[in-house]
């Protein structure tokens, strides 16, 4: 398959490795300022470096007897790392106060200067801000014994959506049979419910791609990776001169255009990010090349529907057109005339899961009817048994007439 991002390792680990403002990969660029110019800043570490277990060990002997036993010890044990990304390391490691695994992520060496902590301390207050089920909480945060901030998150067993994208392009047949396209509006649903909650607090995502929502194993969804968003209006450490921050195959035009941004640039992101969903390839998968090459159209050519056209319909039909109608307004260059808000998005969504989609043209319009005959025999059984002895009635005249004509003309 033709794709403009690069396939990583499953789950977490491919996650991981986008969890920084910078990173090694091409496709996320970032400009932040160095510790040279820090401008006198100074970064002042708390007193206690380390955090510490408090939970006490619980033992009985045969008598019943308890014994609490206090082992002063790190409360977080790390086992392995998840992915390394250009500011950050994210770790799986063990809770061992409660018992349960967390994803630990933490400032590199090289990133502990006064503005890589200041961007780090402002993802953490992001993203603890935000307490959705669609979005992975926090639930602690400290300095490791090297003086170095980090932050525990809940740790997610799953896939990445990249991921069940590139088993549909195979032709995965499991895949296929249960990502039918209602069940991809359905996850679409979901991500714009976090964007949605985000979006009415002011912070918006500015990294929303197929890498970044997760599916987990009971099939909850949630968009990971906060660690670019930003606060409308505010400008965040080391982005003073117009850096360009993010995934450009993903950006909104004016996102790589180092434009100010709102809520719609997350809106074009997570509408190119469905488009491929359904589509199975990306919009500009011809300029994937060059990120040179990619920044230019994004910036200046109208999004390419061909995908559409000239469909592969090997694996599965084409989409539904009234997905491909709502992929198109939210694609649209002009913000001015995309979707205003991700509930108005939603609204869209649940209208086509529902079969209640406005009728836009001749497709859209016989599909509607249908649903809603379907609807009036179930609100109306008897009624129902009357227009299916209408129909079979018609049938057999229609059939009567067209004999009758076949036999007419033999004679003549």
């Amino acid at each position: 398959m033709s794709t403009v991002q690069v396939r990583a390792t499953q789950g977490w680990a491919r996650m991981a490795t986008q969890m920084a403002a910078v990173t090694a990969d091409e496709r996320t660029i970032a400009q932040t300022s160095s510790p040279a110019t820090s401008r006198g800043v100074t970064l002042v570490p708390p007193e206690r470096p380390r955090s510490v277990s408090v939970l006490p060990r619980v033992e009985s002997d045969r008598d019943g007897q308890i014994a609490l036993l206090h082992e002063p010890s790190q409360r977080y044990r790390s086992n392995s790392v998840l992915g390394t990304g250009g500011m950050g390391v994210v770790e799986l490691a063990d809770d061992v106060d409660i018992g349960r695994p967390v994803a630990i992520k933490r400032l590199l060496p090289e990133a502990t200067h006064p503005f890589g902590v200041a961007r780090f301390v402002s993802e953490i207050r992001i993203v603890g801000s935000l307490d959705h089920p669609n979005v992975v909480p926090i639930h602690d945060v400290g300095l490791d014994d090297d003086g170095r901030y980090f932050f525990v998150m809940k740790y997610v067993e799953g896939r990445t959506l990249a991921d069940i994208i590139d088993k549909l392009a195979a032709g995965d047949p499991a895949a296929h049979q249960f990502w039918t396209f209602e069940r991809r509006a359905e996850l679409m649903i979901a991500v714009l419910q976090a964007l949605e909650y985000a979006h009415e607090r002011g912070i918006i995502h500015r990294d929303v791609k197929p890498e970044n929502i997760m599916v987990g194993s009971h099939g909850e969804i949630r968009l990971m990776d906060w660690g670019i968003a930003k606060r409308v209006g505010v400008t965040e450490p080391g982005e003073e001169n117009g850096a360009l921050i993010g995934t450009p195959a993903y950006m909104s035009p004016e996102q790589a255009s180092c434009c100010e941004l709102d809520t719609r640039s997350d809106l074009y992101s997570i509408s190119l990010t469905f488009h491929e969903f359904l589509a199975l390839r990306h919009i500009h998968a011809k300029h994937s090349d060059t990120i040179s090459g990619l920044l230019a159209a994004v910036q200046t050519e109208p999004p390419d529907f061909i995908a559409f056209d000239t469909y592969d319909q090997t694996h599965q039909p084409i989409p539904p057109t009234e997905l491909r109608y709502l992929c198109k307004r939210g694609i649209t260059r002009d913000r001015e005339q995309r979707y205003a808000s991700a509930g108005e998005m939603i609204a869209d969504l649940r209208r086509y899961i529902d079969g209640k989609t406005e009728v836009q043209c001749m497709y859209t319009a016989t599909k509607r009817m249908f649903r809603e005959g379907g609807r009036l025999v179930d609100r109306h059984p008897h009624l129902g048994v009357s227009l299916a002895v209408a129909n079979m009635s018609l049938t057999l005249v229609g059939a009567f007439a067209l004999v009758w004509f076949i036999v007419g003309l033999a004679a003549a």
